[in-house]
């Protein structure tokens, strides 16, 4: 790992981003980064427990003369997105995060950084480890699994924590102070069918691959206009649906990244060749022009491949193709309440089709309960028509916005002090944070959410911008010392 990381200001707390980036930790395989989350809180002789689900929960006393401020909980999650462009060699489940710097960021050498939200637990840890930092009672949660299915801060019991406010270090904007999240569901389509053999005879096979998008967190960014490999695939496959046999498709990733690239083997009569190739890469410049402004990377490539032995039904790669064009993508519904806020949203994330099974993966997330469930059962009547089961899973609840907390109204003047009176934007977010989830069983918890800038999450693009973090340590360290009196 590049010490040029070690070296960048503030050191306390990018050399423990560094230590924490060197250990593996995908989720659902956090079983290293919980074993070194404990063997850090047990050197400091500080209180250090695993709760049953692998949350890791650290005490620390107050310093000296703020014993009589409110405990705070400081929380962040232990894992991060696993995501890498193509040609690169890389294990995430045995090697650490390769960084570098170029100019005012930080990057990983074609992977995602981790900053997400490694940001926030090596911030924690600065913390902890100080003897100089005044602050309260702290009690460190690091929550596990939060990138796929929060179920972290779904088994975390009420009564373990002890502190009045909660201090979230998952937001990705350093002029935003969130009071408020989107709740999601993943909406899961699956079918089989019988797979049709094929003679090879007067036929022709070609892989179409759909490729250099930019990808990126479908929350945050649903809005932005980025392309989705998988309804571009299906695109192109409807076009010439009637005049192709589908063998298999491979699209998207995880549930929470806006695809990136999508693959897939088509069979088509010879001497219907170039025709159909006309007519998709006349179809590909236009898509192409569509999006050039946000993905100029965008590539479309066709190439002849080996035959494969079987292919779909026609009758069924007909509904599925038509399901997935109707298959809605992106912002459902605006905020009616709050300015520019999405409140509903759908990212069509994952396709499967191969050996006679179909699997499609959305993840549906809303700020309102009911308009979550109004777009989720959207999808499922679209998917039944098309002859799936769809179920769903993984449902969380938001995260109410309180615009009179109590936190809230400390941490606005701080901002506006540190930053020449500047006002921050206070907001609720299109994200998942765990804040909704913990206040179900600490409702009375004063909860916030805040962090610096971070672009390009969930994606290989992720970066972290170093004059940002600098600022949002300052930050952290006023917030600390004006905590209000219990």
């Amino acid at each position: 790992m590049s010490e040029e990381i070690r070296e960048l200001e503030p050191k306390v707390l990018w050399n423990k981003f560094a230590d924490l980036n060197a250990v593996p930790r995908p989720s659902k395989k956090e079983e290293r980064v919980i074993k070194f989350m404990k063997d850090f809180g047990k050197r400091l002789g500080l209180e250090t427990i695993e709760d049953a689900v692998g949350n890791v929960i650290i005490r620390k006393p107050a310093t000296k003369g703020m014993e009589d401020r409110k405990p705070v909980v400081m929380q962040s999650h232990l894992d991060m997105v696993h995501q890498k462009n193509n040609d690169t060699d890389f294990n995430f489940d045995t090697q650490g995060i390769e960084m570098y710097v170029e100019g005012d960021w930080v990057k990983a050498k074609g992977t995602t950084l981790g900053a997400d939200n490694g940001l926030g637990v090596a911030t924690i840890m600065a913390i902890l480890e100080s003897e100089t930092i005044a602050h309260p009672s702290l009690e460190a949660l690091f929550t596990i699994d939060e990138e796929t299915g929060m179920t972290g801060a779904m088994g975390l019991k009420g009564g373990v924590l002890q502190g009045d406010i909660l201090l979230n270090l998952d937001t990705e904007e350093d002029d935003e102070i969130g009071v408020g999240c989107a709740g999601g569901i993943d909406v899961t389509a699956t079918r089989t069918y019988t797979q049709e053999p094929i003679t090879n005879e007067g036929e022709s096979a070609f892989k179409i691959e759909v490729k250099g998008l930019q990808g990126g967190h479908s929350g945050m960014q649903i809005h932005e206009g980025l392309g989705n490999a998988n309804k571009i695939m299906n695109r192109l496959l409807f076009a010439v649906i009637e005049d192709l046999k589908i063998a298999e498709i491979d699209g998207g990733s995880l549930r929470n990244a806006i695809p990136r690239e999508s693959n897939a083997i088509v069979v088509f009569r010879s001497d219907k060749k170039a025709l159909i190739l006309n007519l998709l890469e006349a179809l590909s410049k236009t898509i192409k022009k569509e999006l050039k402004t946000m993905e100029p990377e965008l590539r479309i490539v066709f190439e002849q491949t080996d035959m494969p032995k079987h292919v779909m039904p026609a009758s069924v790669q007909d509904v599925i193709v038509k399901a997935l064009y109707a298959a809605h993508n992106g912002v459902y519904r605006m905020s009616a309440d709050i300015a520019d806020l999405v409140e509903t949203s759908n990212n069509v994330a994952r396709v499967i089709v191969k050996d006679g099974a179909i699997k499609i993966g959305c993840l549906t997330r809303s700020s309102v309960e009911s308009s979550k469930m109004d777009m989720a059962n959207t999808l499922k009547a679209t998917f039944e028509l098309a002859g799936c089961t769809v179920e769903f899973s993984g449902d969380y609840p938001g995260w109410t916005p309180n615009m009179d907390s109590d936190i809230l109204k400390v941490m606005v003047p701080i901002y506006e002090r540190l930053n020449n009176g500047e006002k921050p934007h206070v907001a609720a977010c299109h994200a998942g944070l765990e804040c909704g989830i913990l206040g179900q069983n600490y409702p009375d918890m004063d909860m916030i959410s805040f962090g610096p800038n971070i672009r390009g999450a969930h994606s290989p693009d992720e970066r972290a911008q170093i004059s940002s973090i600098q600022k949002y340590w300052e930050f952290v360290l006023e917030i600390l010392k004006h905590i209000p009196k219990k």
